[in-house]
Parts: structure tokens; sequence; C-alpha cells
């Protein structure tokens, strides 16, 4: 089905103001002047107005009467919002960001192996199993094989521990992994892969302890490539 010109235009305008906002493009507190990005981007007022109503609601603008719309401050920004991490690194890798992630992965993803190995279904197994072949068919080849079968291992994890908390962080993990692969392609060898078997190995045995340790010595190991990375960049 072909794209109503309307929708582009719409998608096109708010992905470009995004962008802009959370690169730092737009500074925080800059008006924002409909009239002119009316002009700017041939669209309709309807148009910005729908852009601006989108771009609020991911908490990246705000808006007072009399003033206007303006860029809002970054503490307000909805920065676990899929388009925003993506805006946020679309042409650029934040190793401010990547040790963040690491943080984050360290609280969240043993626990999710450890809750993997009690609750984990044959389905959840099978798609971890899945995920890990096309891994090891990765392996020394194009990044973007590798970071898909990757993130489609940690995803499939996150499904397996069955908390639906937990699973609200897999859109920072996905955006921060395809970062962390593209960084450290040359660094993800069969070790990588072995590395997750022995996480799935606890998880299919039902070892939460081990799954847990497995899981938090893997993690662990990303962060070391990427301290790596950054030392040799």
């Amino acid at each position: 089905m072909t794209e109503h010109p309307r929708a582009r235009a719409h998608d096109r305008l708010v992905t470009s103001l995004g962008t802009s906002i959370v690169t730092g493009r737009l500074d925080p507190d800059a008006n924002l002047d409909t009239v002119a990005l009316e002009a700017q981007f041939g669209v309709s007022r309807t148009a910005v107005r729908e852009a601006l109503r989108v771009l609020s609601a991911k908490g990246l603008v705000g808006a007072r009467p009399r003033r206007g719309t303006f860029v809002a401050p970054r503490e307000q920004w909805s920065l676990l919002d899929a388009d925003v991490l993506r805006w946020r690194f679309a042409d650029r890798v934040d190793g401010h960001f990547l040790d963040e992630l690491g943080e984050v992965r360290l609280t969240v993803e043993p626990t999710a192996a450890r809750l993997a190995a009690i609750r984990r279904t044959d389905r959840d197994l099978a798609d971890l199993e899945d995920a890990l072949t096309a891994m090891r068919r990765a392996a020394g080849g194009a990044a973007e094989d590798h970071v898909t079968a990757d993130l489609a291992f940690h995803d499939a994890m996150l499904l397996a521990a069955h908390n639906e908390l937990l699973l609200q962080m897999s859109v920072v993990i996905e955006v921060g992994l395809r970062l962390r692969d593209q960084f450290v392609h040359s660094m993800l060898t069969t070790e990588s892969a072995d590395k997750h078997a022995e996480v799935l190995l606890a998880v299919r045995k039902q070892r939460p302890k081990a799954a847990e340790a497995a899981m938090r010595s893997l993690v662990e190991k990303s962060i070391d490539d990427v301290e790596i990375a950054k030392d040799a960049s």
C-alpha cells in the first residue's frame, strides 16, 4: 500500500524536529515558530500541529499561553522512548550512553536470565535456540547479521522472564545493543556466541543462579569490549 503524502510529510517533520532537538541542534527553551515550520517543510498548519502534538507526548516540546511552543528542557524528555533513542544516535556513537547502557544491562539482564530459568516455556527455549544458531552463523560476517541475531537472543530472554515490567526495558536495550554491536563489531567472534550458549544452557536446565551468573559475565564482557573499542578509536 502506498503511503499517503500527508503521512509522509507528517513523519518527515516529526523526525526532523525530533532529531534536531535531541542532538542539540535546537537548544532547550528555543521557540518554535509554527508559521516558519509550515514554510520550511511545505506542510499545512494542521500537519505542524499534529507533529508538535507527537513531540509533546514524548516530552520534547512544551507550550505556554502568549509564548507559544518551545523546546522542553532535557529532564522532561522521554529518554526511553524508542524514537527518542533512535534520533539521539542516528549519526554518531555516544560513549557516555554506552556506559550507562552497561549499567542498566547489569541491573536488568542477569535478573531476567534468573527468572527465565524458572519460568521459560518450550517456545521460549526454541526462540533462544534459533537466535543462538543465527548468531553462530553470523560470526565474522556482516555486522547487521550479528546485530539482528544478538538482539533476537536478548529480546527472547526478556520475554522468557515473563515479567511485563522487565519487558518494557527491551526498547532501550534493543537500541543500545544495536549501537554497541556496530561499535565493537570487530570483536564479535565465536567467543561471544559461546557466552550466550552458557546462559541458554543454564536456562534450559532451570538453574537460576547459574543463568544469572552467566548473563552477568556476558554483560561484563560486553562492557569490557566497549572500553577497548573506545580506547582504540
